[in-house]
Formats: C-alpha cells, sequence, structure tokens
C-alpha cells in the first residue's frame, strides 16, 4: 500500500508488529474497536475456512496479531499456518498495513452499546491478566487501574475523556470509514449480524471468495451462534478465557445492544449523537447506529 503507516502504541497494542512482509495471498484481518463483535467474527470466518468443523480453535488460530503482550511463538506459529490465515486487529486503519494480498473485515458498534459491553469486559478481567499488562517491560501510557465504577459511571468518563481508560473510540470508527471504498475493505455493523446472521455469513464468504458448502451451512450457522459460543470459550476465545473471571461465559456477555436506553438521560443521548455526527460525518454516525452503508465497497 502506498498509504503513510503512523506507528501507534497503547497501554494494549503496539503497531511494530505490523509490516508489508507479514502477509501473504489470501490473509484475512478483522478489525474493530474492541467489544463490537471481534469474537464473533472471528468465529464466522473460522467456520468459513473450515466448513463448519466442530473443533476450529479460534482462541489458538486467529491471535491479536498487535496485542502488545502477543508471545513469539504465536507469531511463529502464525507463519507456520498452511490454511487459509486470520488475525485480529485493534488499531486505527492508519497504523495497520493495508496489504493489497489480504482482505479487510471492519465491523462498527454503536459506541453506548461497545461502552456497555466494555464494562464488562473491564470489570471481569483477571486481576493476574491485569498485573500482566501493567507490569510487562515497555508500558505506553497510565497502568490499567481494577474497575471500581458501575457502567453508567464508566460511560460517563469513557465519553467525556475520549475512552478512558482504553483507547479513542471516534477516531477508530474514522480511519477505517475512510478506507470504506477499498475493494478489499469490507465494514459491517454489528447490528446487521443480529438481525441476519444466516445472511451475512453469505455476504462475508462472498467477499473472501469462499464457497458456502450447503450441506454444513446451517451448522457453521449454529456455531456463530451466542449461545454456542458462550458454551465453547475454550475453543473461541483466546487462552480459552483464562483472562476473564468466569471464562467465556463472563466475556460473552450479553451480546444485546441498547441497555443504555434505560440508563442515560435524554440529554446524555443526544450529547452522544450530536458528538457522533460532529466526529464522523452525518453518514458514517448514521451507519454506525446501526444503519447498513458500507456493507460492501463498491
Amino acid at each position: 500500500s502506498s498509504r503513510r503507516r503512523h506507528t501507534r502504541c497503547s497501554r494494549d497494542w503496539s503497531s511494530d508488529v505490523c509490516s508489508s512482509d507479514l502477509f501473504r495471498d489470501g490473509d484475512i484481518v478483522i478489525c474493530t474497536y474492541a467489544k463490537s463483535g471481534t469474537t464473533w467474527m472471528q468465529q464466522i470466518v473460522g467456520q468459513l475456512i473450515f466448513a463448519g468443523a466442530n473443533d476450529v480453535n479460534v482462541g489458538a488460530l486467529s491471535p491479536w496479531l498487535d496485542y502488545r503482550l502477543l508471545p513469539t511463538e504465536i507469531l511463529d506459529g502464525l507463519a507456520s499456518q498452511t490454511h487459509r490465515r486470520f488475525v485480529k486487529s485493534h488499531l486505527p486503519a492508519d497504523a495497520l498495513v493495508i496489504s493489497p494480498k489480504a482482505k479487510y473485515l471492519y465491523i462498527g458498534r454503536d459506541g453506548r452499546d461497545t461502552a456497555w459491553s466494555l464494562h464488562n469486559h473491564y470489570a471481569n478481567f483477571s486481576e493476574d491478566r491485569r498485573l500482566a499488562i501493567n507490569e510487562a517491560p515497555g508500558l505506553v501510557g497510565p497502568p490499567l487501574p481494577p474497575c471500581t465504577v458501575d457502567v453508567l459511571q464508566f460511560y460517563r468518563t469513557w465519553f467525556a475523556e475520549n475512552g478512558k481508560p482504553y483507547w479513542p473510540f471516534f477516531e477508530n470508527i474514522r480511519s477505517w470509514w475512510r478506507l470504506r471504498d477499498l475493494p478489499n475493505v469490507m465494514l459491517i455493523n454489528f447490528s446487521e449480524l443480529k438481525a441476519d446472521l444466516p445472511g451475512m455469513i453469505r455476504k462475508i464468504a462472498g467477499f473472501l471468495d469462499i464457497d458456502i458448502d450447503e450441506g454444513a451451512f446451517p451448522r457453521m450457522v449454529e456455531h456463530c451462534s451466542f449461545e454456542y459460543m458462550r458454551d465453547h470459550g475454550e475453543l473461541v476465545l483466546a487462552r480459552g478465557g483464562a483472562s476473564f473471571r468466569g471464562g467465556g461465559k463472563t466475556f460473552m456477555h450479553k451480546g444485546v445492544n441498547g441497555r443504555w436506553r434505560d440508563a442515560l438521560t435524554a440529554h446524555e443521548v443526544a450529547a452522544y449523537e450530536e458528538k457522533a455526527v460532529a466526529e464522523l460525518g452525518a453518514e458514517c454516525a448514521a451507519w454506525l447506529a446501526g444503519g447498513e452503508l458500507g456493507v460492501r465497497a463498491k
């Protein structure tokens, strides 16, 4: 790609691992801000690649490419894979190599739903893993403190302070929206996956040039259901969900939208919507809120 890539780091991720020679023909990169359907999309892609197999260990096969604590052996294992590779990233688009060899799936989700899900993630993060991140060499920014606030307090800080204690939200969305017309980038909204999972699996397969085995398709859809993934955290999640108290059943908490509706005031709802338009523009803000723009680059 001729795009200029910016080196970016946070407490959790680093773009240092990314280089143009990292990717091979056919690679699939699943990208999100976080808590926007990343693991769900990894499961969908894994099921498409392996034709609905029962034992696809997505947590082991599909690493978080830019995770700051990613063990070297994980990258070595990725290099030795002979099947079509699929990885995940939480980087903004301008910090990730956009290779013509790879295809990129970006999932967007309304920021209020994202924040509600992120609070569950944060509140149930294991103390051992939190300390491992904070104590590893090369920490960027402040350490992650324990979660001591309820979801409403968390959202108010996250919204007012540009994603604190995690990462800037609107910047991530905006960076990928700019690439929506690239032929190897597909933008998907979390709400679309919720509304029509079988139909979206077919659209994703078309974008990835994967022929669906119709005999296996019902099994693939079942394996991509929230209930199946929640019950099989040992296969779906990295480290089998060991980074979270309660494992996969904690990580796969609700998978629903709109929990903020009875919690935020009318003023807070309006403030979010005004900021979304100011940060993203009206078209992107409408898509992020659940619209169908950008389902497939034209």
